[in-house]
């Protein structure tokens, strides 16, 4: 379709879509960003940022050396979630959990055996947990009071005492059974890569234009606004699905994580999410027409509320009310969302609609705003 030298013009795109694609090229760094930089981001927040419950170094002071303190030490020290540093004294505790050497402590009084026999066992074991890190002491306190049921359910029954658990657990773990945090942050982490890609290199596409003094040239052709902003649009999209692939296969492949999801669906969401994430770095790029101040802001605007507020590797619900309220227009939320139902269980209908729903207003939003913008006059 060709309308003319004053209409939209398809030879006129492919010329500019040429230009940039070729200035892509020719620029080391975007081809740093597009291809080296989600690499590095997904190794990076998949084995740096670490969820998963590991190992807690607990000391152990046991005054009392007698046979049932030696039975329940010796299942403190077969935990494998418990690494156990014995301490003679109640100084070298204190000294050692002030010099972060130690995230907890067992004490064991020297009438523990005694009150065992006598079923007062609860009364002569001592946790103290670190409180610097909340949920580490909150670990400590849980494992510690586990252990110590399943060793006096065990002493009851050798005991020949009938003892019936008020409750009896069975766990199980929905989606991602084998509760690796890897799986959940490297989908999410997606939506950071194409924020980079989508929001950072395009807010600095036009200002170099204006930097450059290329801008002046481009208005003084008949190219319309359409053009231009398209133009802009296509090689940056494009650049932005062969990064979301790759992230995909680097994701499967060598990191392991499992995909269940559509191919399709994820073109499409990543396709509404690029959309937001283009349409918000073009405006910036367009209003500041200055490099360093569109990287700033973009920095501001999309990277930084994507990382922090965009539920990704924070949960949403358990942050503040403001911040909640704000967190409803960042794209990252509904598109790293998304991404960790695609990953992880597949295609939910109600799920992936509704934020397809919100990153539709949001992508007609950013790029309304932009065209709107966008003037064919120096001014």
């Amino acid at each position: 379709m060709n309308s003319g030298e004053n209409g939209f013009s398809l030879r006129r795109l492919r010329a500019l879509n040429k230009k940039e694609f070729l200035q892509i090229v020719r620029d080391p760094s975007s081809i740093l960003i597009a291809f080296i930089l989600p690499v590095v981001l997904l190794f990076f927040i998949g084995y740096a940022i670490n969820l998963d419950t590991s190992k807690v170094r607990v000391g152990l002071l046991a005054l009392d050396g007698g046979e049932k303190a030696k039975s329940f030490i010796s299942t403190l020290q077969a935990s494998p979630v418990i690494d156990l540093h014995p301490v003679l004294s109640q100084e070298s505790l204190l000294r050692e959990m002030a010099q972060k050497k130690l995230r907890g402590a067992v004490v064991l009084q020297n009438d523990f055996s005694a009150k065992v026999i006598a079923g007062q066992g609860g009364a002569a074991i001592q946790v103290i947990a670190d409180g610097g890190e909340p949920n580490t002491a909150n670990f400590v306190q849980a494992y510690i009071m586990g252990i110590w049921q399943n060793w006096s359910l065990a002493q009851s029954q050798e005991n020949a005492i009938k003892l019936t658990p008020p409750i009896d657990i069975h766990t199980r773990a929905w989606f991602n059974p084998s509760t690796i945090s890897r799986n959940f942050l490297i989908p999410g982490s997606i939506a950071i890569v194409l924020t980079v890609i989508g929001a950072m290199l395009t807010s600095m596409v036009v200002a170099r234009e204006w930097e450059r003094g290329t801008m002046e040239a481009l208005l003084s052709t008949p190219i319309t606004k359409t053009e231009l902003l398209l133009s802009k649009i296509i090689p940056y999209y494009v650049l932005g699905m062969v990064a979301m692939f790759l992230c995909l296969i680097v994701a499967t492949t060598i990191m392991d994580v499992p995909f269940r999801g559509s191919i399709l669906v994820l073109c499409v969401t990543s396709t509404l999410f690029l959309g937001c994430a283009l349409g918000l770095g073009l405006f910036i790029s367009t209003a500041t027409r200055n490099q360093f101040n569109a990287a700033s802001a973009t920095l501001l605007a999309g990277f930084l509320p994507a990382m922090i507020i965009g539920g990704i590797v924070f949960e949403i619900a358990s942050m503040p009310l403001l911040l909640r309220l704000i967190s409803r227009i960042i794209p990252a939320r509904y598109y790293a969302n998304s991404l960790q139902t695609i990953f992880q269980t597949g295609f939910v209908p109600e799920l992936l609609l509704t934020n397809a729903l919100f990153l539709t207003v949001l992508m007609l939003f950013w790029l309304g705003i932009t065209a709107k913008k966008t003037k064919r006059n120096l001014e």
